[in-house]
Parts: C-alpha cells; structure tokens; sequence
C-alpha cells in the first residue's frame, strides 16, 4: 500500500468523524498517541502499533487540510539530503 492509498483509506474510514471533531481535537488526539509511543518505548512494547496509530492521525490531519501526504514527503525527502545535496547525508548534526 502506497502512503497515498493509506490516506485515502483513513480518509474513507473517519473524514465525516474527524471533520465534525475538528482539526484542533484532531490534533490533540494525534499528541495524545505520541504520548502512547513515548510510554511504549519506555516499556518496549507496543511499539509498531503506536506508530500506526501516529501515521494514521497524522493522514486524518492532513485530510482535514487537504494535503497529500505522499507529494509533501516526496518535495521534502527528495531521495538526497537537502542540506548538503548527499546521499547519504554529509552534514555535521
């Protein structure tokens, strides 16, 4: 599954739950499952789940916005590291 078939999965599954909530109380819930991974990697479990969970409230925002999640990482993370245009990164961070 592509990220842009993801979306539109999320998309299909909670648009009309997440527009009435709002993109503020979207955004807290999305928080709150950062909260949920930070919990499961102190206790290493659950890991992979939460960050499902994460991507999946990150799409339900962007739906909120219409942003299509695959086209701004594809800009951002254009397969070289755009600070010093390497592959892999050359930086000194």
């Amino acid at each position: 599954m592509t990220i842009r078939e993801f979306q539109q999965l999320i998309r299909e599954l909670y648009f009309e739950r997440d527009a009435a909530r709002g993109v503020e109380k979207t955004t807290l819930w999305l928080i709150e499952e950062v909260g949920e991974l930070a919990e499961a990697v102190r206790k290493g479990s659950n890991v992979g789940e939460e960050i499902a969970d994460i991507i999946a409230w990150v799409l339900s925002v962007a739906n909120l916005y219409g942003i299509d999640v695959e086209e701004e990482i594809s800009k951002k993370y254009p397969g070289y590291c755009i600070r010093c245009g390497k592959k892999p990164c050359r930086c000194k961070e």
